[in-house]
């Protein structure tokens, strides 16, 4: 994650990507901040699903149970039926709970005030020793309730910074996390996240994308591979 690693063309690719869409979009808001703990299991909920699922099922869930130590000492079938509307209730209800009785046997209380204290790279490889806990979970934890810059990558970031030449072709999501990082000012890490998924949702469909309209298409690498191949 250090700048002088990265390519410099790719680094100011980048700034101006995030310039681009700044001026587009504006600057986005995070949603309702949340502690690190609730941030850490609205974001297990979010896996595989879409963001009305999500917090259709986190506020079910807090509806149902009164506390956390509710939630994790509850009948699973009771913490299932809660999360359904999220997909995949069997995995991401019993990964709930699991993670919740090993932080209290480990920590005590449900607290995870302390990972402030630490540094970006420890909280990041503490929450990922949870199952179900993987690098985009953990960067989104760090970044939105944690406010330790980390760069989430996921479905929408990963295919738009394919397309735009941001990454090579080949890059796993997982090392996409830290190769982007790289390329982004740490200041810009909440907002060029957003920004590149909404763009990734309106414009820069996975199928059709909308390349007509995009602001981005002079710096897309696709792009302009299929300007020059077209007949």
């Amino acid at each position: 994650m250090v700048k002088s690693q990265s390519d410099p063309r790719l680094v100011a690719k980048a700034q101006q990507v995030y310039e681009r869409l700044l001026q587009q979009f504006g600057e986005p808001r995070w949603r309702k901040p949340l502690s690190a703990l609730e941030e850490l299991i609205s974001t297990i909920l979010s896996q595989n699903t879409n963001d009305r699922n999500r917090d259709l099922a986190f506020e079910r869930l807090r509806a149902r149970f009164p506390s956390w130590d509710a939630v994790r000492d509850a009948d699973p079938e009771a913490v299932i039926e809660a999360i359904r509307p999220a997909g995949l209730a069997n995995q991401k209800g019993p990964r709930i709970q699991a993670l919740l009785r090993q932080i209290t046997a480990e920590r005590g209380s449900l607290d995870l005030s302390f990972l402030e204290e630490m540094s970006p790279e420890e909280a990041r490889a503490w929450l990922m020793r949870f199952n179900g806990v993987g690098p985009k979970t953990a960067a989104i934890v760090l970044q939105f309730a944690l406010g330790k810059p980390s760069f989430p990558v996921d479905t929408h970031i990963y295919r738009v910074s394919g397309r735009l030449g941001l990454r090579p072709p080949k890059m796993s999501v997982e090392e996409a996390h830290t190769h982007l990082a790289s390329l982004f000012a740490p200041e810009t890490y909440g907002v060029a996240h957003l920004n590149l998924i909404r763009l990734g949702r309106e414009i820069c469909l996975a199928r059709h994308p909308r390349c007509s309209v995009c602001p981005l298409n002079d710096l897309c690498d696709d792009y302009q591979l299929r300007l020059r191949d077209a007949p």
